[in-house]
C-alpha cells in the first residue's frame, strides 16, 4: 500500500483537478488572483515559507543538542516531512518525522515519536487559540470571551505545571500498555519551563502567521466579514492536521476553509458560496505551492552553503 500511495495520490490530484475545471472552471478560479496582485500574492507566499523557518527553529531547540548548528540539514527534514503529510493519505506522512529524525541526528525512533505528539498537540491548542481571535471580535461580550481566550491562550503552562500529578493519576487510571504511552508522551515533554515555553510560543507565533496570511488572502478573495475569512483559515488548517485527511489535501483542505468560514458568519447566498469555493481552492493551492517552494529552498540551501564555504 505504502509503495502505491504516490500514484494514489497522483491520481487523486488528477480527478479533484478535473471535477473543479467541472464545477468552477479554472479560469475562474485562477482569475481571482488578478484581484489580489502579483505582488500580494508574492508577499503572502514569501510569509507562508518563513513560517517554515519557525519551524525548524521550535525543533531546533526542541532537539538543541542533537541538531545544534546543522540548522540547514533540519530545515531539509522539516521541508521533506512536511511535503509527505500533505502529499500522503491519512496523516501517514507523520511517520517521515522520526525516521528521518533518527536517520539524520541519531534520535530514537520513541522519543522522535513522542516529541511530534506532543508538537502536534502544541498545534492543534495554538490553532484553536488563533481561530478565538474571530470568536472574540464577533462577540456579544468581547470582554468576556476576550478574558476565556487569555486563560485558553496559557492553558498549556498551567498543564505544564500540573504535569507531575497528571502523569502520576494517568498511570494510576489506565492499563499498562496505556500508561506505557503516558510515559512516553512525558518523555517528549521538554524537562524545563524554558524550554517549553519557547516551544509554546514559537507555536504561537508560527500558527498565528500562517492563519493571519490565509485568513488576509481569503478577504481579499471576497470572503466576508473578517471573522469568516479567520474562520476558513483556522477550517483548512484543522482539516490537515486530523486523521481523515486526503491525498494533498484535495477536497478536505478546501472543504475545512468553507465550513470554517459559514460557521463564523460567510453568508450562504448562492453567490457568496460560489466566492467561497474559489477562494478556498485558491487558499488551498497557495498552501501547496510554499511547501513545494519550501522543499525546493531545503535542496538548495546545502548547495549554498556550501559554496560560501569554499569562499
Amino acid at each position: 500500500m505504502r509503495n502505491h500511495a504516490p500514484f494514489i495520490t497522483l491520481g487523486v490530484i488528477g480527478l479533484y483537478a478535473g471535477f473543479l475545471q467541472w464545477f468552477l472552471g479554472w479560469g475562474e478560479i485562477l482569475s481571482r488572483w488578478q484581484k489580489v496582485g502579483a505582488g500580494t500574492g508574492g508577499m503572502a507566499l514569501a510569509l507562508l515559507v518563513a513560517t517554515y523557518f519557525i519551524r525548524t527553529h521550535r525543533i531546533q531547540d526542541y532537539f538543541r543538542d542533537e541538531t545544534k548548528g546543522r540548522f540547514i540539514a533540519l530545515f531539509r527534514v522539516t521541508q521533506i516531512h512536511n511535503l509527505l503529510n500533505i502529499m500522503m493519505p491519512l496523516r501517514t506522512g507523520e511517520t517521515s518525522f522520526p525516521l528521518l529524525m533518527r536517520s539524520e541526528f541519531g534520535i530514537p525512533l520513541a522519543r522522535g515519536a513522542a516529541s511530534l505528539l506532543v508538537l502536534r498537540l502544541l498545534d492543534l491548542h495554538a490553532l484553536l487559540a488563533s481561530g478565538g481571535i474571530g470568536l472574540v471580535a464577533t462577540a456579544t461580550r468581547p470582554v468576556v470571551a476576550g478574558v476565556l481566550w487569555a486563560l485558553f491562550l496559557v492553558l498549556p503552562l498551567l498543564f505544564f505545571f500540573l504535569r507531575a500529578r497528571l502523569v502520576a493519576f494517568a498511570r494510576r487510571k489506565l492499563a499498562a500498555r496505556l500508561s506505557r504511552l503516558v510515559d512516553d508522551i512525558d518523555a517528549g515533554i521538554p524537562a524545563d519551563l524554558g524550554a517549553f515555553g519557547r516551544a509554546w510560543l514559537l507555536t504561537i507565533v508560527n500558527w498565528g502567521v500562517k492563519v493571519a496570511v490565509l485568513a488576509w488572502v481569503l478577504a481579499l478573495m471576497g470572503v466576508g466579514p473578517l471573522a469568516a475569512s479567520i474562520g476558513g483559515a483556522l477550517g483548512g488548517e484543522i482539516s490537515s492536521i486530523l486523521p481523515v485527511h486526503a491525498p494533498a489535501g484535495v477536497g478536505t483542505y478546501p472543504a475545512g476553509i468553507a465550513a470554517g468560514a459559514t460557521a463564523l458568519g460567510a453568508s450562504r447566498a448562492p453567490q457568496a458560496l460560489e466566492i467561497l469555493a474559489s477562494a478556498s481552492v485558491n487558499a488551498h493551492l497557495l498552501v501547496v505551492v510554499s511547501a513545494l517552494v519550501g522543499t525546493g529552498l531545503s535542496l538548495i540551501l546545502p548547495f549554498l552553503a556550501r559554496g560560501r564555504a569554499r569562499l
